[in-house]
């Protein structure tokens, strides 16, 4: 199983960015092992390829699967969070394509894509297969694979907004936001928002949460100072690196209560993904319990 476990963090980075959630995409990475164990590793000619598809495959069965749930969820879905490190299965010194794929923005972008054009576009466009090997794995045409593709990667383009500030920027940035929601200063505040910005918030129908996005500079700086101004003064809050942007996470005790995190585009900020939802924050909670273990 020495194999299975080198392919590992591939696997979860591809099952995560289909599926917006890092706990399903732990399930479909052990389901693809379970199953490998019981395979004559010696007829596979690629492990790489054959998990790979495996691995696709399943993220596409639980797409079709997630679609009602999708339809039926009560306010806004946006996708489960994570650390970076773990989302990427790289180094932060990851290129542009795998920082870009791991945003919030981002994977809320995919959701707009039918199942398989988001397989065929993140497959070539963030983990470089051919379409030859998408095809493959696919059980398509090259040709149908190429056709996928283009319309994926058109839609996209139309409504992306490429990440172009330095991590470092991005960091002084949330806690120049922090000190202005945290000091009351509208001023400083609005001037941090871009004109267009628009916030988002995922209760999951089980915490309090706005149903639908408040967009405006104005808008979104009067939210958050009274947002801002209602967390009890003895919640801890840190700032972390979630989904390739920085974040503002909310402890009370032991129990991770929201995580915000910021979509910065020139120097302003664009966007505001607010997860309330506490299913969501589990796995992100084991995660940022793990990393203080071993700093600590």
């Amino acid at each position: 199983m020495e194999q299975f476990q080198e392919y590992r963090p591939l696997l979860f980075s591809i099952a995560y960015r289909m599926t917006g959630s890092a706990s399903q995409a732990e399930d479909i990475v052990q389901d693809a092992y379970l199953h490998y164990q019981q395979v004559d590793t010696a007829s596979i000619q690629s492990s790489k390829a054959y998990l790979t598809k495996m691995v696709t495959n399943l993220s596409l069965n639980y797409l079709k699967s997630a679609r009602v749930q999708r339809e039926e969820y009560i306010g806004i879905w946006l996708p489960e969070p994570m650390l970076t490190l773990l989302a990427t299965g790289e180094s932060l010194e990851m290129n542009i394509e795998q920082q870009e794929s791991v945003s919030t923005a981002f994977l809320v972008l995919l959701e707009t894509l039918t199942p398989p054009e988001r397989a065929v576009f993140l497959l070539h466009e963030v983990f470089d297969y051919s379409f030859a090997e998408i095809a493959e794995i696919l059980e398509k045409s090259p040709a149908n694979c190429r056709q996928l593709f283009h319309r994926a990667k058109s839609h996209v383009t139309e409504k992306r907004q490429r990440v172009n500030i330095e991590p470092e920027k991005q960091h002084q940035l949330m806690e120049s936001f922090v000190s202005a929601c945290q000091s009351g200063n509208l001023d400083a505040l609005t001037k941090l928002l871009a004109r267009d910005v628009t916030a988002w918030s995922d209760g999951g129908g089980k915490v309090h949460a706005g149903l639908i996005p408040v967009a405006g500079q104005a808008m979104v700086a009067r939210l958050f100072l009274n947002l801002m101004r209602k967390v009890p003064f003895d919640d801890l809050l840190s700032i972390e690196e979630v989904n390739g942007a920085p974040a503002l996470v909310c402890w009370s005790a032991s129990q991770l209560q929201w995580v915000l995190i910021l979509d910065i585009l020139d120097d302003a900020i664009v966007g505001l993904y607010s997860i309330l939802n506490p299913d969501k924050l589990v796995f992100l909670q084991h995660q940022l319990e793990l990393q203080q273990e071993k700093s600590g």
